[in-house]
């Protein structure tokens, strides 16, 4: 059978995953990669709680609960390592934001950033009011260089926390941080497979449609208030539809003949690229949002699918059987000057492009035959594999910072969404409900 009938199979018959077919693979290169900087000694003091209620667990004040969510937000920046603290007693004077004494001790043993805050709720509002102050020191110039408040309901305190998180990643680095992103994911509810987003860190997931069939491949707006994804109305019509997270208001984008998936809106939201097979065989095409009109990009006997826009929109970069088993091809955007990029393995597919433009991360056959995620420069000069262990690992997706990528994996079982670092250290599993959670997709930055 051909790449593209595979998918069709797999997609409308077993619901299974979208990208796995039977193939070989060669040796998969592995290579040892620094971090781009030297991280940033921060400890936080606490989060002083002066008042408030039990957590929802019964388990911690809400100061504490704040901190909880600060310490792993800071330490999945990769901007900063996390001190701790305790050790060298360390403490905050409270109330205020003047630096302790004790804050030259720590600048003593290496600590550059001490953080620290109180929080309290607000009872003479109907409901409750949260506030937080926030502070920053900084050892290098030994004064308090960042002090904020922050207010509102108690349903948002894990949003400050994530917002103070936040600030700190853009004062040291000029970068916007990514604990106020978000995540869209399929999960299957009953027979039907719906689209949810959560927190990027897997708190707080929200369903998004509830049609009762199937919803797929989402992939994020630039502006972040939209999902384009493709839509099964039943087993024998596919569009590609778009919803607006806020209102749940839905309308169609592409609605032709045979099969439309794997949509990709360009870095600028003015095109979006996907594959059809409205013309006898999956082919990309390029829709202009603005005029609606249809660009063909692709004309070969093999099946094309899942574009992904370099960071520029000038490229883009997609699989193709047109070789025999899947591989990576890259184009302009305008669908010329095309040149077969994965060489290694006669499997390689579900290409996602770095925000900075200078890695692709795919899924690839090992020499094990197991599928696991792999990177390759866009030149093709420089290959690794990112992900080991049991499982497939399928659909990943870079955060906007392209520190991390997000992605769904069996190694547990059930398909849920993990969490790893573009260097292949700290996986994290995100989702813990649900019988199959899969095609994660993350936001672009606040």
């Amino acid at each position: 059978m051909t790449f593209r009938t595979i998918l069709i199979a797999g997609v409308c018959a077993s619901l299974g995953l979208v990208w796995i077919i039977e193939s070989g693979a060669a040796d998969v290169f592995l290579e040892a990669t620094r971090s781009e900087f030297q991280k940033i000694p921060l400890g936080v003091v606490g989060i002083d709680n002066v008042g408030g209620p039990e957590s929802p667990e019964g388990r911690a004040k809400l100061g504490s609960r704040i901190e909880d969510v600060l310490k792993a937000d800071v330490r999945r920046s990769l901007v900063f390592s996390l001190v701790d603290l305790a050790p060298l007693r360390i403490k905050a004077s409270h109330p205020g934001a003047e630096p302790d004494p004790s804050f030259k001790h720590a600048t003593e043993n290496g600590v550059s950033v001490i953080v620290w805050g109180r929080a309290g709720l607000k009872t003479d509002t109907k409901p409750p009011d949260v506030n937080m102050d926030g502070y920053v020191y900084d050892a290098g110039s030994d004064e308090v260089v960042g002090g904020k408040r922050y207010a509102g309901s108690t349903s948002v305190v894990r949003l400050m926390a994530h917002r103070f998180a936040d600030e700190l990643v853009f004062r040291y680095t000029g970068e916007p941080g990514i604990a106020r992103t978000k995540i869209a994911y399929v999960s299957q509810q009953g027979t039907a497979r719906e689209l949810f987003v959560m927190d990027y860190d897997g708190f707080e997931p929200r369903q998004l449609t509830a049609d009762g069939f199937l919803n797929l491949m989402p992939h994020w707006s630039p502006d972040r208030r939209f999902l384009v994804f493709t839509a099964y109305r039943n087993r024998n019509i596919q569009e590609i539809d778009m919803i607006e997270l806020a209102t749940g208001k839905r309308w169609t984008l592409v609605s032709q003949g045979g099969l439309n998936i794997t949509p990709a809106l360009s870095p600028d939201g003015h095109f979006l690229a996907y594959s059809s097979s409205h013309e006898g065989n999956a082919e990309l095409y390029r829709l202009d949002t603005r005029t609606k009109a249809v660009h063909r990009l692709t004309t070969n006997a093999g099946g094309d699918l899942s574009p992904s826009w370099a960071p520029s929109g000038r490229e883009l970069v997609f699989a193709s059987d047109r070789s025999g088993g899947p591989q990576l091809f890259l184009m302009s955007a305008d669908g010329s000057n095309v040149r077969r990029l994965t060489f290694d393995g006669d499997y390689n597919a579900a290409p996602s492009w770095s925000p900075r433009g200078n890695w692709i991360a795919y899924v690839c056959r090992t020499p094990k035959k197991e599928y696991k995620l792999c990177l390759i420069t866009p030149d093709g000069q420089k290959r690794r594999q990112l992900t080991a262990g049991p499982g497939v690992d399928d659909s990943p997706s870079w955060s906007p910072d392209g520190r991390h990528l997000v992605f769904s994996s069996t190694a547990d079982g059930k398909s849920q969404i993990y969490m790893i670092n573009a260097d292949g250290k700290d996986l994290e599993r995100i989702t813990f409900t649900g019988t199959h959670n899969s095609a994660p997709t993350w936001s672009p930055a606040s």
